[in-house]
Order: structure tokens, then C-alpha cells, then sequence
């Protein structure tokens, strides 16, 4: 049971345990009651999710006043053991990773079990605690140090375990491949071929994506939240390992609930407006996200039979494949959506002329997607179920993020990022329309159509934009008339098309 109180919550997916929500201060504020199905963190003491007058009194700003401060060999103990516990989990998901099969990953996780609840018992003491944890976690030193054996000590029993260990852990690390980057971008960690690991940390999150969003390990991550840098360093790991999900939703036998876990910890990182804008020009999101799609749709192309298909060199997705008709791209396009709701982070996506090629790339898979064939000898016995795919892939993966840039895009002051905009959508379109062979307005086969135009819709609406809010005239920004009459005959072949079918012609 949780708590989301909206006249405390800076982040809209701000939840609280009923333990906090009941001590802190939310007498007639607006709040909802649910039930969480993915488990995970109470944001209670986290002010970049809620205000800070939500807070109970454990983690409110009076919280230490009257009390007396720690003695400073109090933790010695602690800080000692904790590195070392940790990594006896990461021994532990190491030396079970081979096998590979879910049902293996799942019986390593219940292994765990007792192990995981010790840690989250120890975060539960408080923040004295927590630090600890978090310092353990984030320490590059410590985790180099414990993973190196001694040159005097090469020859005994561990270090032969750690050997071993050290060759199962690079075999991991092969196993998800990474797509392939744009020159431009290679030298971004997150779009690496190998992963470097530095921090125990990172390595915890890498075996996470492994081994599918485990929920108890995907509690003690969020469980530390409440301490900013934890949740900067937790951020920065996840973004590292973020093209790798990609892979894992596809791979994964049961994407639905991979994608809710996968969202739930993403949800907590990028709603924060600042930390999202850090990881945005610090390590390059959003050209890892928009890579991490354009690499999951690449994998399903086929020909476009719009058309002629002997003269279409088009390619578009294949909406009868899993990805699609499973919906596996949903986590990734719904963090997309997130992070461009935070108004800086939408402005640098428009300002970027490389990321903008890159993205109407990515929807030109969807563009002339599913050719709609009218059957005129006979009647069709089963309809075939790829319409829901597609309708839903265009409003989530185009149309969501869409609307998400054109909403900061009110005013004069940025014209020009409409400008740029409209220059990289116009430059797709004509590439399409020199890829299907489209060079006249004169179209014979009227027997076929596509519903999926999101090029077509970015133009118009971000057109629409330029007209009613900035005071762009359309002949400021339309291109020649000659390109106008072929841009409008796909349009208007889809309303033909309704008008035949609602005449049952």
C-alpha cells in the first residue's frame, strides 16, 4: 500500500509508504491511495521529488536537531564489512549467470533472498546506515581493490575462485551486445561495444538488466534513493547499461512485466528535472535512447510494398514481429516522453541537427507501415491482426513524443527550433519520397494504402505551431509547390480510403 500526495509531490510519480504518509504533515492536501505492483522506494526525504514540508519527522529537516551526533568509530565495523558483503552478491549473481534460462536466474534471485533483506534491513536503520551502503557501492578504490588478488596470494584457493570468477564475468559482459553507434557518438560510454565497470555499483546494475529487473534487487536500489549522490551515481549506471535494455525486452520471455519493472525504476531517475538535464548533457541521453529504439526497430525491417514494390527501396517495420505486436518498445519510448517533458531537455533535442536526423530516421520505419490491400475477388475469411500494432506503435513511439516537444514551443523565442525542426522533417520526407519512387501526383493503384504517416503529421503540426503561436507565415516556411502536390496525395489517399470503406465500397 503507498500514498501519492500531488500538493507535496514536485515529480508526479512521487510515492510514499504509509508509514511516512501517516507522519508527515498531508491533513487536506490532494491524495490518492494505491496499491503498488512493482514494490520499491518511499521518496520521503528526497526534495527533488516532494516538497519538503511532506516529510515525516525521520526525514524531515528536524530530524537531527536534539540529538546527539554519531561517535566517529561507530560505523568503523560497518565500513569495514559492507564492501565485502556486497561483493559476496556480486559473486554470488556471477557464479549463476552461466546457465543462462530464466527459470535458472529466477532460482538465483530466491537464493538471495535472505541476503537482500539483511542489506535493505541495514538501509532501514537510518541514514548513518545508508551512507555506508552508498559508500560502499560507489567507491572505484574499494572496488578494485577487492577485485585484484594479491601477487603473494595468486596460487591459493580464492584466488583461482576469483580468476574464475573474473572469466564468468567477462563472458556476461559479451552476451549483451550493444547497438551500434553513429561516429559521432563512439565515444560515449553507453554506446560502447565493451562495458568498464568502476564501482560495485555498476556492476549491480549491469547483472539487474541480466537478470531481468529482479524486484528484490530492484528495492535495495530504490530503497537508497533519498541519498542525492546514490541517486546521481544510481542514474549514471543505469544510463550506461540503457542500450542494453533494448535488447533484453526483446529477448525476454515475458516482456509486459519486464517493461513495468523496467519503468519503474527509470520513472524515479528521469522525472527529476535537473538530474535528467545532467545525464542528458553529461552523458549524452537522449542520443542513447533514441539509438536504443532506432536499434531494437532496425532488427524487424522489411520491404515496403507501397506501390510498386519493384521500384520501392523503403524499408518499414514488420508489424506481425513480437517487438510490435508485444509492445517491447514501450519502456523505452515512455522514458523518452518523460525526460522531454522537462522544458531544457526538449529545447537541446531541438537544437541538435544530428539527434533530429537521427529521430526522423527512426520514424521513417513507421512511415507507409502495414499496406492495407483491398481484396476484390474474394471475401477475407480472418482479418489480420497487425491494425492494433501498428495504430498503437505510432501513437506511442510518434505521436506521444510529438506533442511532448511542440508543448515548449509556444512562443517567438523559439522559432528557430521550429525551423530546424521542420527542415530535418521536410529533408525525410523527400527521402522517402525518392525511396518509394513517388516523383508524380498521379497515382494509379488505388487497391492499397497505409494509414501511417508520421512524417506527414510532424509537418502539419509543427506547421500548425510555426502559424498559430510564432507568427511564421506559411510562406515563410512551405516548400515549392511542385513537393506540396506529392506531399498531399498520400493524405488524401487515406481519406479516399475511409470514405470507401464507410460507403462499403
Amino acid at each position: 500500500m503507498a500514498y501519492r500526495c500531488r500538493t507535496c509531490g514536485i515529480s508526479p510519480c512521487m510515492s510514499l509508504c504509509t508509514e511516512c504518509f501517516k507522519n508527515g504533515n498531508h491533513k487536506l492536501h490532494d491524495f490518492n491511495m494505491f496499491i503498488s505492483q512493482a514494490g520499491g522506494a518511499c521518496d520521503c526525504g528526497d526534495t527533488s521529488v516532494m516538497k519538503e514540508t511532506g516529510f515525516c519527522d525521520r526525514h524531515g529537516s528536524n530530524r537531527s536537531k536534539n540529538k546527539p551526533s554519531a561517535p566517529t568509530d561507530l560505523m568503523c565495523v560497518a565500513e569495514a564489512m559492507m564492501p565485502r558483503i556486497i561483493l559476496r552478491l556480486i559473486q554470488h549473481l556471477r557464479e549463476n549467470s552461466r546457465n543462462g534460462s530464466p527459470d535458472a536466474y529466477k532460482g538465483a534471485i530466491q537464493d538471495t533472498d535472505s541476503f537482500i533483506s539483511m542489506l535493505l534491513d541495514f538501509n532501514d536503520m537510518g541514514s548513518l546506515m545508508r551512507r555506508v551502503i552508498t559508500q560502499a557501492l560507489t567507491n572505484p578504490q574499494m572496488y578494485k581493490m577487492l577485485n585484484e588478488v594479491s601477487q603473494s596470494t595468486t596460487n591459493s584457493e580464492y584466488a583461482q575462485y576469483m580468476a574464475d570468477s573474473k572469466r564468468i564475468y567477462e563472458d556476461a559482459l559479451r552476451s549483451l551486445p550493444n547497438p551500434e553507434p553513429m561516429d559521432e557518438y563512439r565515444d560515449c560510454p553507453s554506446l560502447q561495444e565493451h562495458l568498464t565497470h568502476r564501482t560495485f555499483l555498476e556492476e549491480l546494475v549491469f547483472w539487474t538488466v541480466k537478470f531481468e529487473f529482479p524486484q528484490k534487487i530492484v528495492c535495495l536500489l530504490l530503497n537508497m534513493l533519498p541519498d542525492p549522490d546514490y541517486k546521481e551515481s544510481l542514474t549514471k549506471a543505469f544510463v550506461l547499461h540503457y542500450s542494453r535494455i533494448s535488447t533484453m525486452l526483446e529477448r525476454s520471455s515475458d516482456p509486459d512485466t519486464l517493461s513495468n519493472r523496467v519503468v519503474h525504476v527509470s520513472v524515479q531517475l528521469f522525472s527529476n528535472e535537473s538530474l535528467a538535464l545532467r545525464m542528458t548533457e553529461q552523458h549524452n541521453l537522449l542520443q542513447v535512447m533514441v539509438v536504443s529504439l532506432k536499434y531494437m526497430m532496425s532488427k524487424i525491417l522489411i520491404q515496403n510494398t507501397l506501390h510498386d514494390p519493384d521500384k520501392n527501396f523503403h524499408y518499414v517495420v514488420d508489424c506481425g514481429r513480437p517487438v510490435m505486436k508485444e509492445h517491447c518498445y514501450w519502456p523505452l519510448v515512455s522514458d523518452l516522453n518523460n525526460v522531454l517533458s522537462h522544458r531544457p531537455v526538449a529545447l537541446k533535442f531541438m537544437a541538435d541537427d544530428t539527434l533530429l536526423e537521427m529521430w526522423f530516421t527512426f520514424l521513417s520505419m513507421f512511415q507507409g507501415m502495414n499496406v492495407n490491400q483491398r481484396e476484390l475477388s474474394q471475401h477475407v475469411e480472418f482479418e489480420p491482426n497487425t491494425y492494433y500494432a501498428a495504430f498503437s506503435a505510432e501513437l506511442e513511439a510518434s505521436a506521444y513524443p510529438m506533442w511532448a516537444l511542440v508543448s515548449h514551443l509556444a512562443d517567438e523565442s523559439t522559432v528557430s527550433l521550429t525551423r530546424r525542426v521542420l527542415s530535418a522533417c521536410l529533408s525525410s520526407l523527400l527521402e522517402w519520397l525518392d525511396a518509394i519512387n513517388f516523383t508524380s501526383p498521379n497515382v494509379s493503384d488505388s487497391v492499397q494504402v497505409s494509414f501511417h504517416l508520421p512524417l506527414h503529421r510532424y509537418l502539419a503540426v509543427f506547421l500548425c505551431q510555426a502559424v498559430a503561436k510564432q507568427g511564421l507565415t506559411l510562406n515563410e516556411i512551405l516548400p515549392h509547390s511542385d513537393t506540396l502536390h506529392l506531399l498531399m496525395m498520400h493524405p488524401l489517399r487515406v481519406q479516399v480510403s475511409k470514405l470507401n470503406y464507410f460507403c462499403s465500397f
